[in-house]
């Protein structure tokens, strides 16, 4: 495993003299070139700053374990384990921490789940520069932050009917988890593992989503993610 990208030295939670105001920022991102550019649009702006980076979620929630921040930036899709995981853990560890999603997928697809699961709010990556500003300070005062896109999805959600929802917006947290992994091609064993779960209680997950999807076997699943652009 590799080490954490990297980190500042105002990452352990000790600020220096005049920097009570300066929002910490861990940014999630597989991606250098993300990374970078994140950086340096950041650098121009005196209340915030990048004090530190990984490229998977493991060694995010490793970073998170041993310094404070104010804000985490987070991507949902990373080679070790997937955004919805990595939001799990972080809530688990720093439950007070904003997490800020900043993902490829439109919010129809992946961000009532997450706001479900305690995310502070969903951005999308081709959004406008002003609005992550916003966002991040938004977030960091502990307030949630709702695109007009996603008060619509969800005044929706609160106002439809359940066969009128996209079926993955049914689901449980723990369901769209074990969801996501299944359209993976992850087995029942292997997602029981890596999430700390027995295989019976992994199963039954399976079972209600299958159920709630109105779907019968993983390929289905499968099939599902891809023509919802739920998975790459």
């Amino acid at each position: 495993m590799s080490s954490p990208v990297g980190a500042t030295s105002d990452a352990a939670g000790t600020r220096g003299e005049g920097e009570s105001a300066t929002i910490r920022i861990l940014i999630v991102d597989d991606h250098a070139i993300v990374r970078a550019g994140l950086k340096q649009f950041i650098a121009n702006e005196p209340d915030m700053r990048i004090s530190g980076e990984a490229e998977t979620g493991t060694q995010a929630v490793a970073m998170i374990a041993q310094a404070d921040w104010d804000i985490v930036i987070l991507d949902i899709s990373m080679p070790d384990q997937n955004g919805v995981d990595t939001l799990r853990r972080i809530r688990h560890l720093r439950p007070q921490l904003p997490v800020l999603i900043l993902s490829g997928f439109p919010e129809s697809q992946y961000a009532v789940n997450l706001m479900r699961a305690g995310a502070s709010g969903y951005l999308t990556k081709d959004g406008a520069a002003r609005e992550l500003l916003a966002a991040i300070r938004t977030v960091a005062r502990g307030h949630k932050y709702v695109t007009p896109a996603l008060t619509d999805i969800l005044v929706n959600d609160l106002s439809s009917r359940p066969d009128e929802r996209p079926p993955h917006s049914l689901l449980s947290e723990r369901e769209f988890q074990v969801f996501c992994h299944l359209a993976a091609a992850m087995g029942v064993s292997k997602i029981a593992e890596k999430l700390g779960l027995s295989v019976k209680t992994v199963s039954t997950y399976r079972t209600r989503a299958l159920d709630k999807m109105k779907l019968t076997t993983n390929a289905e699943l499968t099939q599902y993610a891809i023509r919802h652009n739920l998975i790459q």
